[in-house]
């Protein structure tokens, strides 16, 4: 279902315009209702004369949407909403969805929560018309910047850790950038790939760092104290933070690998624990391999192939089909397993691990061209051959295994 819009569609600014340039201050929000009627008084004033709009791009589950609308009868300047009946790619999708539907290709991003002041809204623009920076992103850790708004010291110490572990992945990417995981910034969308985002969670500002050879300028912020709401971080936001991270970094087949290798030790584990308890190895290895596997499509399914489900047949069909594929991977395996214990005499554990290994390819491209693919769709008669079988997979190992990285 498409997103509800509303609101008055306004004129982009002139092409090639860069001085005195309009702005679309781009909002994401999630149950921020008590937080709208200030936030829009606030950047009001503070782009009070110049050509700009606000678009909030709305998730809540309460009356939100409805109460953006009341302000923007008497907003000083443009109000616009688009409400997502889902919520695809949580905020940094609500971000990017922003990008495309704003009137102006300079946009600032800023959360709904208030902790963003809106008073440094000129000084962004400000940087960006002095030219030399296609982002500009407010920091807290640069001079004059302040993170006493994250309140706890363990939310600071998290997010500290969080960013310097970002910045150690992508060491030439970010090297320009104190605080990639800020959420308050400018970006002039002319100067990126808005197809090429694939976001997930909350850090869309990495995304576009990663995904770009953007320049980046940045200026202080004091993050400010939440007035209404509660914090969204969780732990699940944390690990679809990781998950997130390892694909920009490593791509999705490496993502894949990842899990992989912790059902490879967790299987390994499982056959040590039984064959110590007296449990002949084959057996042992059944009972591991059956775990391994249900586990193994629970965290594929959550961090690997997450962005493809929805195009992908239902859930209890990438299940079976996922299930029936490593089990008969598995039929083969372990015999050929045993051949090598007992033809080559070596340990069952490690040639269980080397049997594994060798697995990894062919599971990952089932999964990627079968498990995940779309749904088969009617194609008229005269559309062009669909790609062969070698083409396809050439396709997936060119696109999963080596985006974006650094190589």
């Amino acid at each position: 279902m498409e997103p509800h819009r509303w609101g008055t569609a306004i004129a982009g600014e002139a092409e090639g315009e860069h001085v005195s340039a309009a702005v679309t201050v781009i909002v994401p929000t999630f149950n921020e209702r008590d937080n709208i009627a200030e936030l829009v008084h606030e950047i009001g004033a503070a782009l009070d004369g110049r050509v700009a709009e606000v678009l909030f791009v709305d998730d809540s589950t309460d009356d939100t949407i409805d109460e953006i609308a009341r302000v923007a009868a008497s907003a000083s300047l443009p109000v616009r909403g688009i409400h997502r009946v889902h919520n695809d790619g949580g905020l940094g999708g609500a971000v990017a969805l922003g990008l495309r539907e704003a009137a102006h290709d300079v946009c600032i991003v800023m959360d709904g929560d208030l902790q963003h002041p809106p008073a440094l809204l000129p000084e962004l623009v400000a940087r960006y018309e002095r030219g030399g920076a296609d982002v500009v992103a407010a920091s807290r850790y640069i001079g004059g910047g302040d993170s006493a708004g994250l309140g706890t010291a363990v939310r600071f110490g998290v997010s500290r850790a969080a960013t310097w572990l970002t910045k150690a992945m992508f060491p030439r990417r970010l090297w320009g950038s104190t605080d990639p995981m800020t959420g308050y910034f400018l970006v002039d969308r002319t100067r990126i790939d808005l197809d090429g985002l694939r976001p997930r969670g909350f850090k869309i500002l990495l995304e576009i760092l990663v995904r770009s050879d953007a320049r980046i300028a940045e200026v202080p912020m004091t993050f400010a104290e939440r007035r209404h709401g509660s914090s969204k971080a969780s732990l699940r936001q944390g690990a679809t933070f990781a998950a997130h991270l390892a694909r920009l970094r490593f791509g999705k087949m490496s993502l894949f690998a990842m899990i992989g290798l912790v059902g490879a030790v967790a299987n390994i584990g499982i056959m040590w624990l039984l064959t110590q308890a007296g449990m002949p190895y084959i057996w042992a290895a059944v009972i591991g391999a059956e775990a391994t596997i249900i586990g193994n499509f629970v965290l594929q399914e959550r961090f690997v192939f997450d962005d493809v489900r929805d195009d992908a047949s239902r859930l209890w069909v990438r299940f079976a089909a996922s299930f029936t594929f490593n089990n008969v991977e598995a039929a083969l395996r372990i015999p050929l397993m045993a051949l090598m214990v007992e033809s080559w005499h070596i340990s069952s554990v490690v040639a269980t691990a080397l049997s594994l290994v060798v697995a990894f390819f062919v599971r990952f491209l089932f999964h990627a061209l079968v498990v995940y693919a779309p749904r088969r769709r009617r194609t008229d008669a005269t559309e062009p051959a669909t790609d062969t079988a070698a083409q396809r997979i050439i396709r997936v190992i060119d696109e999963q295994a080596t985006r974006p990285g650094e190589l």
